[in-house]
């Protein structure tokens, strides 16, 4: 509320390497748009590590701790939670997932911050989706400051997760909420990196620091008078950094799966009779079916090799002059 004024955002200044942040963030939102493109296949592993992640994260940094095997039992859905811990974490499983399936489409609005709230607390005994008995004009001082362009959405996004802290709108998961807004308001702008790295694990790595420029930034934050920059500084920090982790792991695994590919067609060319799917994948220990498919589906499009049968007990061979 206090930090979305028209006159506060007014006030705001930023230095040359703040700035020089901004266009770097801009630039790897290109890059990871780029990726998605033309990479959908690699990106698989990474959304499914960044989901348990993210999960893990954030409840323990608020003390709600599952051993690991539970863990990432709870979050691929395949077990049931069997305690209070179990339940939080659960919660947040589904809220981050209705996020990464729709949260670019979802509105910032009233109806989608208590649905999410709602979820969070779908497995506890306690109720969720009810604001406290304080007023709550966040939703729409954000929306006023976005639709005059008062800032930049990176510059919005992390000042209405400091508001909503500090004002503190529900009796409880108010930590929680705050870094899955900051998940959905980032996708509305195609800062979808939080699909892949888990930024809830970022932030929980330099906890020191994420709750240190949080506690800088909100002093006087009720008399509009608090100083933004400690939290700025931290957030585009840590966005940056997840990033960074993106490209870096989008290359090990494109440069893994290169030389694993090699290995499949190698294997595949080697062949003199009729072989099978599963015969490739016992001789090529550690590359997945799915990797097998696409080396078979790249040497049957130069002309090499051809199916001699369909459906699944179909073999291949190579191609008859």
């Amino acid at each position: 509320m206090r930090s979305l004024s028209p006159d506060y955002l007014a006030r705001l200044r930023f230095d040359t390497q703040q700035l020089a942040t901004l266009r770097a963030l801009g630039e790897y939102r290109g890059k990871q748009q780029l990726y998605v493109a033309q990479s959908p296949d690699v990106l698989n592993d990474l959304r499914q590590v960044a989901a348990v992640e993210s999960t893990e994260s954030s409840n323990r940094l608020e003390g709600v701790v599952v051993v690991a095997h539970r863990l990432k039992s709870l979050v691929l859905k395949n077990a049931a939670p069997q305690s209070r811990s179990e339940q939080e974490v659960a919660g947040y499983r589904d809220a981050l997932s209705l996020i990464h399936e729709s949260g670019s489409q979802m509105p910032f609005s009233e109806g989608t911050v208590l649905q999410l709230h709602g979820i969070l607390y779908r497995y506890l005994p306690q109720p969720g989706g009810h604001w406290k008995a304080t007023n709550n004009d966040i939703i729409a001082r954000y929306r006023t400051a976005l639709d005059q362009h008062l800032a930049d959405p990176l510059v919005l996004v992390p000042l209405v997760v400091l508001d909503f802290l500090c004002g503190h709108p529900f009796p409880g998961g108010n930590g929680r909420m705050a870094r899955l807004l900051t998940l959905q308001l980032l996708y509305h702008f195609d800062y979808a990196v939080g699909r892949f790295i888990s930024l809830e694990r970022i932030f929980e790595e330099s906890k020191e620091s994420y709750y240190e420029t949080l506690e800088a930034s909100s002093q006087h934050w009720h008399d509009a008078a608090h100083n933004i920059a400690p939290w700025l500084n931290y957030f585009w920090g840590a966005l940056l950094r997840a990033y960074k982790e993106f490209e870096e792991r989008v290359g090990a695994i494109e440069r893994g799966r290169g030389a694993k590919g090699g290995r499949v067609r190698v294997e595949i060319l080697r062949r003199q009779l009729p072989f099978s799917i599963s015969e490739i994948e016992e001789a090529c220990p550690g590359v997945s079916r799915d990797m097998v498919r696409v080396v078979l589906r790249a040497v049957k499009a130069e002309g090499l090799i051809e199916p001699n049968g369909k459906g699944r007990g179909a073999k291949w061979q190579h191609k008859q002059p």
